[in-house]
């Protein structure tokens, strides 16, 4: 029975990965092969069960449905043009190295906004329209927003800092700053091989900028002047949510903007209004109008993905995956890093098999010759760089969905320089 599991679970990866490239339906390929791989191994219920929990899953729906919604809202004020045409003028000049910049950005606000979905929708909503009027390729655009979306590690709130924290007897804020560098080098090396991938793919161009006006029936021409006052207003949340997230917010007067996501993009919207004076009941339905949108097109994948791993894990192929990490401490530099990278790609997160791995071995680091830091942190690092290059990852949905553009064609992108990261990090923290 073993065996036959194991062939279902090979055969079901490999229709995905088939079917995504091919580009059939998203949500149609990971419902169907999860729920068959489930059926197949007798165990349906938690395919079903799977659905059915992550339609409620909290934190993907307030952050992503919310900042979706106040997206629709500066569409529709035009307030995403203002900062567009505020932006495109000085940062033309950088050419295809306004690519690097954004990842670079967004790296250092996923620090602030620990969650890569929440960060993603927010800094994306953005900067992607800013760097497709630019001349970059709406798929380039979404990578470099996506190849960003580890920074988390580096946050005082990741839940992997803490465990590695109370293991080795240091502070979180010195477990962070022991892994900075190698983290802070693996964003850069990302940043950098996507750079050199838009002049590879030829992702920078006049023809990719005349072709995002086109569709958005807007020119320099037509664009009289830009209000600054309605350029301030899709920055709104962001800013309110950085300095929220640092020491910044314990400034006097500026304690209010400790809040989440929804918050924040509320305030924004609100804003939005009383600049722009447009009417409040269609600022209203824009804004759940966006949340309607991005529940069907953005969650609804990320409900499908849940349902393709459980069918995954019923057939024990992610257990005894795991169970392999744990015990191979005779290959532990690769074990540590290349497992959760890969755990990362195949779920879409790289959590479940970096929390194993630091239950298990990492209690060990000092006999197997490391330290609790760069072993633990290795671990969860690989998987949030595994999570980066996978299709089905949320925040890869969130970008695709900002961008408009299929997720494979964003991974195509990322993945080379992910790959090299990890590689960077094996041989390099271990």
């Amino acid at each position: 029975m073993a065996e036959l599991k194991s062939i279902i679970a090979i055969l079901g990866i490999v229709a995905t990965i088939y079917l995504l490239i091919k580009k059939y339906e998203t949500r149609t390929v990971l419902i169907g092969i999860g729920l068959l791989m489930a059926i197949l191994t007798l165990n349906p219920m938690a395919a079903l069960d799977a659905f059915a929990k992550s339609m409620t899953s909290s934190g993907l729906i307030m952050a992503i449905c919310s900042s979706m919604g106040f997206a629709y809202v500066m569409k529709y004020t035009q307030c995403d043009t203002h900062l567009v045409h505020l932006l495109t003028k000085p940062l033309s000049g950088l050419k295809f190295l306004l690519i690097p910049i954004a990842t670079i950005i967004t790296f250092f606000i996923n620090i602030a906004i620990p969650s890569a979905a929440g960060c993603a929708a927010a800094v994306g909503a953005t900067l992607i329209p800013v760097l497709k009027s630019s001349g970059v390729r709406p798929a380039m655009a979404g990578a470099a927003i996506l190849a960003g979306t580890f920074g988390s590690m580096m946050s005082p709130g990741s839940s992997h800092s803490a465990m590695i924290s109370e293991m080795s007897g240091l502070t979180i804020t010195e477990v962070n700053l022991s892994h900075a560098p190698y983290t802070t080098i693996a964003g850069a090396i990302g940043a950098i091989v996507l750079t050199l991938l838009a002049l590879a793919f030829k992702d920078y161009g006049q023809e990719h900028r005349d072709a995002y006006v086109a569709e958005n029936k807007t020119s320099e021409n037509t664009f009289e002047k830009v209000n600054i006052l309605y350029a301030i207003a899709p920055l709104v949340p962001l800013i309110i949510l950085i300095v929220g997230g640092t020491s910044l917010q314990q400034t006097p007067g500026l304690e209010w903007t400790k809040m989440g996501v929804p918050q924040a993009m509320l305030i924004g919207a609100i804003y939005g209004v009383l600049v722009t004076r447009i009417s409040p009941v269609k600022m209203t339905e824009e804004f759940f109008n966006g949340m309607g949108n991005s529940y069907a097109n953005v969650l609804g994948i990320i409900i499908s993905a849940s349902v393709f791993v459980a069918g995954l894990k019923s057939t024990g192929a992610i257990d005894s995956a795991i169970d392999f990490l744990k015990h191979s401490n005779e290959f532990v530099r690769w074990g540590a890093t290349i497992g959760p990278f890969l755990m990362g790609v195949i779920t879409g997160s790289g959590d479940a098999a970096a929390i194993a791995f630091n239950t298990a071995v990492t209690p060990h680091a000092v006999e197997l010759g490391y330290t609790h830091v760069h072993l633990g942190m290795g671990a969860a690092i690989a998987g949030a760089i595994g999570r980066t290059a996978s299709p089905i990852a949320g925040v890869t949905i969130v970008c695709a969905g900002l961008a408009m553009v299929n997720p494979i064609e964003m991974v195509k992108r990322t993945a080379p320089g992910m790959i090299l990261a990890v590689l960077y990090l094996a041989l390099f923290m271990l």
